[in-house]
């Protein structure tokens, strides 16, 4: 398995061996654990451009993932699942006001964009598929929290 993690923001305090250990629990959940994938940390303003660049929208956002797994080239690597871009400022927002630790808002993040990586949706697809989505996490989120709360 390999996890690459990049910080390109200073104004939150991460640990990288936390993000990787929680990755690779993730990935071992999901029965991925030989495949690659890549963690960026932004500020708002970067994740805000990243956005606006490939999505078309002029907003920041808590997290984007960028599958190398979809469309007619995603069967030329197949160990390479694809990025996962967090904005840890709007992160640490969304902790506050969810009562979350940090720890655990990035717990969440990191788990919605892997899904997303997977083929999970919650915004183009059919209620009953966001409803999975939604499933899925909470308990991926549990495993990593040992936790019954969301």
């Amino acid at each position: 398995m390999k996890i690459q993690i990049e910080n390109r923001q200073t104004k939150v305090k991460t640990e990288r061996h936390k993000i990787r250990g929680a990755v690779s629990r993730i990935l071992k959940y999901l029965d991925c654990p030989e495949k690659e994938i890549s963690i960026l940390f932004t500020d708002d303003d970067m994740i805000k451009e990243i956005n606006k660049q490939y999505l078309a929208r002029d907003k920041a956002t808590n997290v984007i993932s960028f599958s190398l797994q979809e469309g007619e080239y995603g069967n030329i690597n197949p160990h390479v699942l694809g990025d996962v871009v967090i904005s840890l400022e709007t992160a640490q927002r969304d902790a506050i006001k969810g009562s979350l630790a940090l720890e655990q808002e990035i717990d969440f993040l990191l788990i919605h964009g892997i899904l997303h990586l997977l083929g999970y949706d919650h915004e183009s697809t059919s209620e009953k598929q966001a409803k999975i989505m939604r499933l899925k996490e909470k308990e991926i989120f549990n495993m990593l929290n040992q936790t019954d709360k969301l």
